[in-house]
């Protein structure tokens, strides 16, 4: 087993991601769990919703290999960026 010298210390929004997911955009559902940040594999626009918003928005031309630090609770098929992975 790997020695991990981190794994007695809290988690926060500000820590680094403990756990990383890939994502399938959906039309209408959301992500198993919500992110602390996304990565963008292939830009493109981004079609999300953050964990507290009732409505989509469009980040426009998201360049790919960007790290967005957003709480995102689902990516929509609409999206023209892709290879997106969840950092929780």
């Amino acid at each position: 087993m790997q020695f991990d010298p981190f794994a007695g210390t809290g988690d926060s929004l500000v820590a680094p991601a403990k756990h990383v997911f890939t994502i399938t955009p959906d039309a209408l559902e959301d992500l198993p769990m919500a992110t602390k940040a996304l990565y963008i594999g292939s830009g493109g626009d981004l079609v999300m919703r953050a964990v507290d918003s009732e409505e989509d928005v469009t980040f426009a031309n998201v360049a790919a290999g960007t790290i967005l630090p957003i709480r995102v609770r689902a990516i929509r098929t609409s999206s023209t960026a892709a290879n997106f992975v969840g950092l929780a």
